[in-house]
């Protein structure tokens, strides 16, 4: 999964609020079976015991962890969860986990409602921290919800202040402009490899031998720890993008300990797609979103005059691009930040005015607003990073990944023939996997037994390119029960929570009472972002 800044609906309404060919068929020699044994189980027990026995002990909330804003709910507040850093020794090296939670206001709209717990959301990433989910109660789509819920989020083993991982210096990591070719040269490749390489190292150096212990079982295991601490016999809980994978994780290694799960925008749980194989269908996957938005733009051609087809909108992306490699915007807008800019778009859709009017601007001689979008903010440059680490040590650490270079030139120049627009750029993020220091670990097979697992709702769009949609349907096959909800026709990475009522009634409707529907069911795409509003560029 690419590494940006990306959440579900959720997570976006509420910052919006507050401001194809195999894989290498010889495994990594490091490659190491599932660590399911006694050992591991035994700790996960051991850990849970002692986070029910001591609680989280609350305090206000740290401004970088969960912003001050009006009307911050009732009773918010802040602490830590211990974990053990490996959980085949409980009782060695602990690392402390942030928490962040608002009490259920009893109250919807006059009526007294009984508290059910705590409900726990994961945003995603890897490397997105939820700890402002707490926040999310004051969004007049949740407060249902928020009045049954304690709303719980939290920042997962690497994030934020979670013992927090690094690989390279962020003033390094931010540097910009940069350059994104789709035909990249084999001079330009050897030194994507060699930074690929370096950055493995400095993830070794800097992060130091804990490295290992950080991926998407412990992720599990230390959900089950937060449960315990959180005085819930059973886990409600809502995970989106990534926070899927772990979540079916969670469900395959603890059916017995789920109450209600959403899963928002599930990725595939295949063993066989975790990672490399994903992330080829993810960079496919964009080529198709990336057609929308050029769609989008030439249908509303006399708003942006960028071309009337979306073959001449691509014509003026290109323009642009070859015209900021020559000369940046404002020193620091390169090819790489227009396309990261518009890697969003893919995203969401409510980005699309935004970036289609900073792009018009641009090539009629007005900078200033692509460069309010697209360059570097230098005081998210430490927070950036460390996303980046912990994307790139989880999945690093999760599976056997290709080990020689001549495989990903393979795979990504094929798929760059017909898929150019992201491919390249996901290669060069997650080629530091093929140089990986820490041992890797075999994918465990995520499968429930039919009425192993409470029913689990799961929210998808069709034209999702973060999640491809085969991955809703893989999921909804291996979790027996599970009922899938496909908002048809959008794209939107992330729907639960967000403008679809339909999606949304179906979410509160399971959180709330337990129901799903009979069957499969589908929800009607919402509305086209409006030209010329939405999110203004910057």
């Amino acid at each position: 999964m690419k590494a940006v800044a990306v959440c579900s609906a959720a997570v976006s309404l509420v910052l919006t609020a507050l401001a194809t060919a195999p894989v290498d068929a010889t495994p990594s020699r490091t490659a190491a079976p599932f660590p399911s044994g006694a050992a591991e189980l035994r700790g996960t027990v051991v850990a849970a015991l002692r986070a029910r026995a001591t609680g989280i002990r609350y305090g206000a909330c740290d401004p970088a962890d969960v912003p001050a804003v009006p009307h911050s709910p009732a009773g918010l507040r802040c602490g830590t969860v211990s974990v053990p850093l490996d959980y085949a020794h409980p009782d060695g090296k602990r690392i402390a986990l942030t928490v962040s939670r608002a009490p259920a206001t009893g109250e919807d709209g006059g009526r007294k409602v009984p508290r059910q717990g705590a409900l726990v959301y994961d945003p995603g990433g890897p490397g997105a921290s939820g700890m402002y989910f707490a926040l999310a109660g004051t969004l007049p789509v949740w407060k249902r919800i928020a009045a049954a819920y304690d709303l719980v989020g939290y920042a997962p083993r690497g994030v934020g202040r979670s013992a927090p991982l690094s690989c390279e210096d962020p003033k390094e990591f931010g540097k910009a402009p940069t350059l994104a070719p789709t035909r990249p040269s084999e001079a330009y490749k050897r030194r994507r490899v060699a930074e690929a390489k370096a950055y493995a190292r400095g993830c070794a150096r800097r992060s130091g031998p804990g490295l290992r212990f950080f991926n998407s079982l412990n992720n599990a295991r230390d959900l089950d720890v937060l449960r315990a601490a959180l005085g819930e016999d059973r886990l409600t809980f809502m995970g989106a993008s990534y926070g899927t994978y772990y979540g079916s994780l969670y469900a395959a290694m603890f059916p017995s300990q789920v109450r209600r799960m959403v899963l928002d925008a599930p990725v595939d749980p295949d063993p066989q797609q975790v990672w490399y194989r994903s992330n080829l269908d993810q960079s496919a996957a964009f080529e198709k979103r990336w057609a929308d938005v050029r769609d989008w733009i030439a249908r509303h051609d006399d708003v942006y005059r960028l071309g009337d087809t979306p073959r001449k909108v691509q014509g003026s992306y290109d323009t642009a691009a070859a015209r900021l490699a020559r000369k940046p915007a404002g020193g620091k807008v390169g090819p790489g930040q227009l396309q990261n800019a518009f890697l969003t778009a893919g995203y969401y859709d409510a980005y699309w005015p935004g970036r289609a009017a900073a792009l018009s601007a641009y090539l009629r001689g007005d900078p200033k607003p692509l460069v309010r979008l697209a360059a570097p903010d230098p005081g998210s440059a430490a927070a950036a990073e460390n996303g980046s680490a912990v994307y790139t040590a989880v999945e690093c650490n999760d599976a056997p990944w290709p080990t020689r270079w001549a495989v990903w030139d393979r795979d990504n120049t094929r798929l760059a023939r017909v898929a150019p627009f992201e491919t390249w750029d996901n290669a060069w993020m997650n080629l530091p996997c093929a140089y990986w220091p820490a041992p890797r670990q075999r994918p465990l097979d995520v499968r429930t037994a039919p009425g192993a697992l409470p029913p689990v709702l799961l929210l998808a769009a069709e034209r999702d390119a973060a999640a491809p949609y085969a991955g809703a349907l893989e999921m909804n096959r291996r979790l027996a029960g599970s009922l899938l909800v496909t908002e048809r026709g959008a794209g939107n990475h992330g729907i639960g929570g967000g403008p679809d009522k339909c999606v949304d009634d179906y979410m509160d409707d399971y959180l709330l009472t337990g129901r799903l529907p009979a069957r499969n069911a589908s929800c009607a795409p919402r509305a086209e972002p409006v030209p010329g509003q939405g999110r203004k560029a910057g």
